[in-house]
């Protein structure tokens, strides 16, 4: 799941949605804004997903605050912190809800084998 999407081919998460779609994952995404990108529909709403692997953050630590709950209740097996998303507040809930996490970035996992 991409958090914080974008249509805006000049934003990360756009890259990440196109790079994720070309490496064959399985794409939910949520921005502020309804759109679509490389066949990811991005909704604005907090759908409750099954089965999520990976969340990745686009949202500045701020932004985050209003998911906390959402991330946790999905229980993803991991929470990538992209440059710009570091949150001790975040880390520390992962941490207490058994939710792997790290910082990385999206785009260079996927490059070098690494996703």
């Amino acid at each position: 799941m991409v958090l914080g999407a974008s249509t805006n081919p000049n934003r990360y998460s756009f890259m990440a949605i196109q790079k994720l779609t070309n490496y064959g994952h399985p794409v939910m995404a949520i921005g502020n804004k309804i759109g679509e990108v490389s066949g990811v529909k991005i909704t604005t709403e907090k759908v409750i997903f099954e089965n999520i692997d990976t969340v990745t953050l686009y949202l500045n630590k701020k932004n985050q605050e209003i998911f906390y709950d959402y991330i946790i209740g999905l229980n993803p097996k991991r929470v990538i912190f992209n440059p710009g998303t570091e949150n001790m507040e975040l880390e520390n809930l992962l941490t207490k809800n058994h939710i792997a996490f790290e910082e990385a970035c999206t785009l260079v996992l996927l490059s070098i084998g690494k996703y």
